[in-house]
């Protein structure tokens, strides 16, 4: 039985064309570049996710790896004792009134105008409480300055005074620490420090009173040397009580004293960087 065999020229022009254009419908290549962009998106961010899993996990591991310990034992001490030198900032908040004087008509304002730069040097004694908690006695010396500038109203006159200051200190901090770990242990502290003025009589135009208590709060870290530990140390002194002298016996001049009637209140405080070694 023969059965006949189709040849090119027997198929009709018209079904190639046919079929040629079905299959190239049938091949939608946006549709496939837009996949293999997809694909290729979803790679990328899975390459780079595990490539910083694993320097995060690699980075933690050498963060955390433990290190030979100086001077392990001398947080178990009952009093710890030593210095501390340091540098601070002194300012003053001048709170005017707008007072007038009835005679002249003059109208004086201050306000603080440069930063007043200053030395601290004292003794330290804490008491352990607790294996995470002290109480610190740390009297100390402030050496420094503030500038003051009063300007008249009236007039545009200008003068300065440059209120110098040589606090006397004993402040009482409760001193809470993080556990230690290699050869670092931060802590934060909060207390209270009463301060005395011993220069405050030589101030001029501006009086302050010499005693004054501050609020202290502040924050350190004890790094742990093979001889000894060193601590590097930032706090923020406030003073809470108004240090204006208005009772000037010392002023023979009573136009003097309307520098002193053109404030309302004045206030102090500090930023104080201390280097302590014990």
């Amino acid at each position: 039985m023969f059965f006949p065999i189709p040849t090119f020229s027997s198929i009709s022009p018209s079904l190639i064309g046919e079929g040629w254009r079905s299959a190239v419908g049938s091949f939608d290549g946006e549709r496939l570049c837009r996949q293999f962009r997809r694909r290729e998106a979803l790679w990328t961010l899975r390459s780079l996710f595990l490539i910083s899993y694993f320097l995060f996990l690699n980075l933690s591991l050498c963060a955390q790896q433990r290190k030979v310990q100086y001077k392990p034992y001398i947080d178990e001490r009952r009093w710890h004792y030593g210095f501390n030198v340091g540098v601070h900032d002194q300012w003053i908040n001048l709170q005017n009134n707008g007072y007038q004087d009835p005679t002249t008509g003059a109208q004086w304002s201050a306000k603080n105008n440069q930063m007043g730069w200053g030395f601290t040097v004292g003794v330290l004694g804490e008491l352990k409480l607790h294996r995470y908690v002290g109480l610190r006695i740390n009297p100390s010396l402030h050496f420094g300055s503030k500038g003051i500038l009063f300007m008249n109203q009236a007039t545009g006159l200008h003068e300065s005074q440059e209120m110098r200051s040589t606090y006397v200190g004993v402040p009482v901090d409760l001193k809470l620490s993080a556990p230690r770990f290699n050869n670092y242990r931060p802590y934060f502290l909060v207390g209270v420090a009463p301060m005395y003025d011993v220069t405050s009589t030589k101030h001029t135009n501006l009086r302050a009173k010499p005693m004054n208590v501050f609020v202290e709060m502040g924050g350190g870290c004890d790094l742990y040397m093979p001889f000894f530990k060193f601590i590097p140390e930032l706090k923020f002194c406030l003073g809470l009580g108004n240090i204006l002298d208005r009772k000037r016996p010392d002023i023979t001049d009573p136009t003097q004293t309307i520098y002193t009637q053109s404030i309302e209140r004045a206030s102090v405080g500090m930023v104080v960087l201390s280097f302590y070694f014990e």
